[in-house]
């Protein structure tokens, strides 16, 4: 499909084929990247607790991820990303793990899907950066039978200032991602807009993840971040915040 917003730094970082070859090792590498994988996984597995025989689409697969680790517990997986790079990744991670998934191009804003057709909707790491993540969340609703989980870094937490400094770098010329913070009142009223309602949250870290990157120990991670979930900072400031969303009885 024709892509308006290819302009947009969201398209053109991610259609490098260095970024899509190094993606998961600058993303999910060391102590603190394995730590961030795998609790993105079992929040997806306590969202998503019975997909075998369900279908479900992951939006923004990048390089498959999400999509072969619901594919390994036995879902009908479709993957859906903008960049061609991205998914030439993705199809050779799910024919070396000997997983059937079916990777596609496709963009957020606009999904090339009939309505509720997939049981479930997945996009991670998505909504912080397309143009417009209220049409993009509306897509992902309007595909989805009766669930769908997501992600974005809260307005109220560490995110915010990182994000900040991000915006003002880009606009000086600086070669950085300026992605976005979402509060979860417009979240709320966005799924509401589209007949869907929060059914669970998890919050993740409450300092950054590049402290956490810099320290480089998963044992402290784990340790303050379990100090600062007792004290209750967690619930009140914990980012990225994964969500997951059901359908509303009509």
């Amino acid at each position: 499909m024709s892509r308006p917003r290819e302009n947009h730094y969201s398209y053109a970082v991610y259609a490098d084929p260095a970024m899509a070859e190094a993606f998961d090792t600058l993303r999910f590498s060391g102590p603190i990247g394995r730590l961030v994988a795998e609790t993105q996984e079992q929040a997806i597995e306590s969202f998503l607790p019975d997909v075998a025989g369900k279908t479900i689409l992951d939006v923004g697969t990048g390089t498959g991820r999400a999509a072969l680790a619901l594919a390994a517990r036995g879902a009908t997986v479709t993957g859906v990303d903008a960049s061609a790079e991205m998914l030439a990744v993705a199809r050779r991670r799910a024919a070396d793990a000997k997983l059937a998934v079916t990777f596609v191009g496709g963009d957020v804003h606009g999904l090339e899907f009939a309505d509720h057709v997939f049981d479930a909707v997945v996009c991670l790491r998505v909504l912080m950066h397309t143009p417009d993540w209220r049409r993009s969340l509306a897509e992902l609703c309007r595909v989805a039978r009766d669930r769908v989980v997501f992600d974005y870094p809260a307005l109220a937490s560490a995110a915010a200032l990182q994000a900040a400094a991000r915006r003002a770098a880009y606009a000086l010329g600086a070669r950085t991602e300026p992605y976005r913070v979402v509060s979860g009142r417009a979240v709320s009223a966005a799924l509401r807009a589209n007949g869907f309602r929060v059914a669970g949250v998890h919050r993740q870290f409450v300092l950054p993840i590049a402290l956490h990157k810099q320290v480089n120990s998963a044992a402290f991670t784990i340790r303050l971040e379990g100090a600062l979930a007792r004290a209750g900072m967690t619930r009140l400031f914990g980012s990225p915040v994964t969500l997951v969303a059901e359908r509303c009885a009509s």
